[in-house]
């Protein structure tokens, strides 16, 4: 066997063990009362809020929450309020990853918080149309925007449905779905090649 030969067959060895541990993202599978979606998180643009993401997956706290602020061509939100919408505790807040270069596009999944720009914490949503006005446009208060951490890959058509339950107002809280839509599940499941 010539040298190069010997080389080439090294190289494609090593690459080959290479490529599956940098090719796989995280996948989650949610289960709700209106059915399943699965989301892809990207570890390597939002670190901070996919370990955040992960650790609340893996301690079961989404269990039990609901989609508790559903807004018709906008977002849908969960992760932090209980049946009744009592809210949960919720964990220290995490540094917001807004400036990662993703967009809030249909069916990706970012962040919710407060008007900190570094206030979120448990809380999610996931966009059913592109909302450009969400994205990062600078390190001010106003410009911060929302960090996407991940995007639905399967499941859209149960985004879309949870989208259109009639929604109410409760105590302070408005676009309150009148009948809970329950997370009843979330799992890590495999990772997905890019």
């Amino acid at each position: 066997m010539t040298a190069i030969k010997t080389r080439t067959l090294v190289l494609t060895a090593l690459l080959g063990l290479a490529l599956p541990a940098l090719a796989a993202n995280p996948l989650v599978k949610m289960t709700t009362s209106l059915g399943t979606v699965e989301i892809e998180l990207y570890p390597d643009k939002a670190p901070a809020t996919v370990k955040n993401f992960l650790a609340n997956t893996e301690a079961r706290f989404y269990e039990g929450t609901l989609f508790h602020r559903v807004i018709p061509g906008f977002m849908i939100q969960g992760g932090g309020f209980e049946a009744g919408m009592k809210e949960k505790p919720k964990g220290a807040s995490i540094r917001n990853e807004a400036d990662n270069g993703l967009k809030n596009v249909a069916g990706n999944i970012a962040m919710a918080r407060t008007p900190d720009p570094h206030s979120a914490s448990v809380q999610f949503f996931i966009n059913l149309v592109d909302n450009p006005m969400l994205d990062h446009t600078g390190k001010t208060q106003q410009g911060w925007g929302y960090a996407v951490f991940g995007r639905v890959v399967r499941g859209m058509d149960v985004v879309n449905r949870i989208a259109v339950v009639p929604t109410t107002s409760a105590g302070y809280h408005e676009n309150v779905p009148s009948r809970d839509v329950l997370i009843t599940r979330v799992e890590v499941m495999k990772p997905t090649a890019r």
